[in-house]
This record gives C-alpha cells, sequence and structure tokens, in this order.
C-alpha cells in the first residue's frame, strides 16, 4: 500500500513545477494590474502568502519572474493554437482555427497583452521581444503549409510565403491590441471570421473577364 500510494504521490521535482507555475500565473496578474515598477517581489509573495525568500528561491529578481510571466503567456498561447488545430485535416481549416484559437486566448487572458505593452516600454534593449521570440520559433509548420498550398495552386505565388505569414500575423497581432484597448464591437466569432475572409479572400469583388 505504501509503495502505491509513494508511486502516486508528486516527486519533489513536479511539486516545485507546480508551485513555480502558480508564482508566474499569479505574477502575471499583478504585473498587468500594477505596472512592472509597481509590482515588487513583496507584493506578489504577500498575494501568493509565501514568505519573500521563498520566492526568492524561483525567481533571482523581478526581472526574472517578468520574463517567466510573459514566456509563460506565449507558450500557452502557442499550445491553444496547436490543440485547436491538431484535428483539422484541412489547411484553410487549420488557419481558421488558428487565427479563432489567437484571438480566443487573448480574449480570455488579456492580462498577457498588458505583459507584451510593458515589456516593450520598460525593456526596449531587449533584441527580440518574447512574443516575436515564440512567433518565429513555431512558424516552420505554417511556412510549410502555406509553401505546399502555393505549389497546389491554392495561394497565389506571385507573393512571398513570408510576406504573406507576415501579413496574417499582423493583422491578428494588431486586433489584439485593439480589442484591449478599445473592446470588441463585434462577437469573436463574427471578427475571427471577418479577418479570415480578408486575410484569405481578399476585399476586391472577384469579376467575370
Amino acid at each position: 500500500m505504501s509503495a502505491k500510494s509513494s508511486t502516486n504521490r508528486p516527486s519533489r521535482a513536479d511539486r516545485r513545477t507546480e508551485r513555480q507555475q502558480a508564482i508566474i500565473e499569479a505574477a502575471a496578474k499583478l504585473f498587468a494590474q500594477l505596472g512592472y515598477s509597481g509590482c515588487e517581489m513583496e507584493r506578489v509573495s504577500t498575494e501568493l502568502g509565501i514568505a519573500k525568500g521563498t520566492l526568492y528561491l524561483y525567481f533571482p529578481g523581478k526581472q526574472d519572474l517578468f520574463f517567466a510571466c510573459v514566456d509563460l503567456g506565449m507558450s500557452q498561447m502557442q499550445e491553444a493554437i496547436r490543440e485547436a488545430t491538431a484535428t483539422a485535416s484541412d489547411p484553410f481549416e487549420m488557419i481558421a482555427r488558428a487565427i479563432r484559437a489567437y484571438l480566443n486566448f487573448f480574449d480570455e487572458n488579456p492580462h498577457y497583452v498588458e505583459l507584451i505593452i510593458q515589456e516593450r516600454a520598460n525593456f526596449k534593449d531587449r533584441k527580440r521581444p518574447t512574443y516575436f521570440e515564440h512567433r518565429d520559433a513555431n512558424r516552420g509548420p505554417w511556412r510549410q503549409l502555406y509553401t505546399d498550398l502555393v505549389a497546389e495552386g491554392k495561394l497565389r505565388d506571385d507573393v512571398p510565403v513570408e510576406q504573406m505569414l507576415n501579413s496574417v500575423g499582423n493583422m491578428i497581432y494588431g486586433t489584439m491590441f485593439t480589442n484591449l484597448f478599445i473592446g470588441r464591437s463585434i462577437s469573436l466569432d463574427e471578427q475571427y471570421h471577418a479577418i479570415y475572409e480578408i486575410a484569405l479572400r481578399g476585399i476586391t469583388r472577384q469579376t467575370a473577364n
């Protein structure tokens, strides 16, 4: 009985990982609420009900904790997109689901949008913001998908694939910020559908020659 219980009990490493993620998730919301300069380590430890010294066992300083918060948010966003597109067999359905998952993630987690803004405002010397590090690291499969669609004659061949990816990405990136700043005037479904239609079909009327 004791051996079985021991097997099911989380390991020390698992417990540390769980505690670390709990710290990051709590800190992310505090940074979004109070701002980087206004969110001190002591405030985070108070929120979590742990000693300040315990917090420093996980993160050497506030900057390390802040970057961990942004990194977790971007990792979770990419995971949400992977989960949403995993069962899609049609490539255009994958693109549609990815756009929908992206907008939905930030709609449900607006504090991560705040952290993206704060990272840019407080760490302008960083060569590459965390958002774009994650975007570039996860772009390979999408680049291949678009390349295949071009080869199959389903996407235009007079526009570079990288430019297509950047255009669609910038459209949803800008929408994410607009949603935070002034809110959505239409439902999320209507919004993602409009982006998909404009990005993939354009806004010009197709007429027969």
